[in-house]
């Protein structure tokens, strides 16, 4: 929701999703609209009776496409998006002066993320209103996500869905699924390259 009074930061993104390097540009996401994944689950007698909506939040590190950080919970709460950031943060050490670039909803806007962010040097960046172009990769992704296995696929329990959006974050999408802007490799693969070509180039 971007109906809100709370700050909103410059959009110091502005569509570049090129990165130079590992940890330089994350970009995340949040929106049944703007690309929070709500799936719905019903229960075992198909009627209109189920567990209710699931929300999952993302970190994409631009450098290779590869989600860094993502959570799911009940409710779209600050946590949510919090949490998946921390997620990525734990993973990952950035350091100062790495660009968080994100859609206006509130939840990004807290003074809660808004801490999180100072106290880890994370310059926040956000999309223009109602400009799903200022975050086409995060966008890409949930599209691609849904493509594969929530349009496609029967969750009878949120914990089934938790456990199938699990598998494909980590074992399909970031280790498996070839990216043309990749040169057609996975983005845990290209980061594995790239770093051993790294590490011969200072040997």
């Amino acid at each position: 929701d971007s109906n809100h009074n709370l700050p909103i930061a410059p959009n110091i993104l502005n569509r570049d999703f090129y990165a130079s390097a590992p940890n330089e540009k994350w970009v995340g996401d949040k929106n049944i609209n703007k690309n929070i994944l709500k799936v719905y689950i019903y229960l075992y007698d198909i009627i209109n009776l189920g567990e209710g909506w699931l929300y999952l939040a993302t970190v994409i590190d631009l450098y290779s496409r590869k989600v860094v950080g993502w959570s799911m919970d009940d409710t779209m709460k600050v946590s949510l998006v919090n949490d998946a950031l921390n997620m990525a943060i734990t993973h990952r050490n950035p350091s100062k002066g790495l660009l968080w670039h994100t859609d206006r909803g509130s939840q990004y806007a807290s003074y809660s993320h808004r801490d999180l962010l100072l106290k880890n040097n994370i310059t926040q960046s956000m999309s223009r209103k109602g400009n799903c172009w200022d975050n086409a990769v995060a966008e890409s992704f949930f599209k691609t996500l849904k493509n594969h296995i929530v349009y496609d696929s029967y969750f009878y329990t949120k914990k089934q869905a938790k456990y199938e959006i699990f598998e494909y974050i980590e074992f399909f999408y970031n280790r498996t699924r070839s990216h043309s802007y990749l040169g057609n490799l996975s983005p845990a693969k290209f980061e594995e390259i790239n770093l051993m070509l790294q590490n011969e180039m200072v040997a």
